[in-house]
């Protein structure tokens, strides 16, 4: 007596299309739990997990980047997904589904990455939807960044390719807000600043770029009793170099970011910034 249920091309195309893996595999899930697509879906769901876990110490450093701003300009986020190689990070499925999971986190504002990967798309987890990728695709894949920012006028800046990512705010709104926030943000993009201004580097990061410069000042012989003074002064060009506001204005060295703020309202500033770079 014949018990085994029979897998049919459009039962497997079905499943296909319902969950993005590959013919066989779908097949096979199919077979092993006798036609139930419920059952074939975790089955498939357990290989991507299974995978998951074995290439949990391999790294992401490829990917997807992508930044959006809400319709009233009041918020900005950022959403990397991150893959193996350049292979997968150029596939337009994988592009695609970045766009996706960013467009969700621009709509719900997630207030952290695991409650971005808790959202939903059609039912179903980005957390689970990343481990039927890692199933299919057979390639470590992760959220490897999530931010958002709040502000009077929020700009996202996407640099070419999608490897890099700033989003920031202005603490009001001003004539031609959208060009000046593209230009804040392609600065940061470009400079990669650690913080807005002085006064918002962690105290850790300033401890260590002292201990940094009073290392290199007994390798080249300077007298203990004036390396703390001459290292403060290397503080003060590291401030200058690594904080936003204090930074050459990239498209006028005559000019700080915050002067060039200035120019178009004395009271604008940053009030909020993030920046993602794939492999950094």
């Amino acid at each position: 007596m014949e018990n085994a249920t029979t897998i049919t091309a459009a039962d497997v195309n079905k499943l296909r299309q319902i969950t993005g893996a590959g013919m066989m595999d779908c097949k096979k899930a199919l077979t092993e739990a006798n036609g139930d697509f419920e059952q074939a879906i975790e089955i498939l769901r357990k290989k991507g997990q299974k995978v998951a876990a074995n290439r949990s110490d391999r790294n992401a450093n490829e990917g997807y980047v992508l930044g959006l701003t809400s319709a009233d300009k009041k918020s900005a986020i950022l959403v990397a997904l991150n893959c193996e190689t350049d292979f997968v990070a150029k596939n337009q499925e994988f592009i695609d589904f970045a766009t996706q999971v960013a467009q969700i986190a621009i709509d719900k504002l997630p207030t952290d990455l695991n409650d971005l990967y808790a959202q939903t798309i059609q039912n179903r987890t980005i957390q689970d939807l990343i481990t039927d990728m890692v199933g299919k695709i057979g390639e470590k894949i992760e959220l490897g960044s999530y931010a958002r920012i709040q502000g009077e006028y929020a700009v996202a800046y996407n640099h070419p390719g999608n490897r890099v990512v700033t989003i920031i705010a202005l603490n009001k709104i001003v004539a031609d807000a959208e060009n000046i926030g593209k230009d804040v943000a392609m600065q940061a993009a470009a400079m990669a600043p650690v913080a807005i201004d002085r006064n918002d580097v962690p105290q850790q990061v300033i401890e260590k770029e002292i201990e940094i410069a009073k290392d290199i000042l007994r390798q080249e012989g300077k007298p203990e009793d004036k390396i703390e003074m001459i290292a403060k002064g290397k503080l003060e060009k590291f401030f200058k170099e690594s904080t936003l506001l204090n930074q050459e204005f990239i498209k006028d060295n005559k000019l700080t970011v915050a002067q060039y703020l200035q120019k178009a309202d004395k009271e604008l500033t940053v009030s909020a910034f993030s920046r993602y770079a794939l492999g950094q």
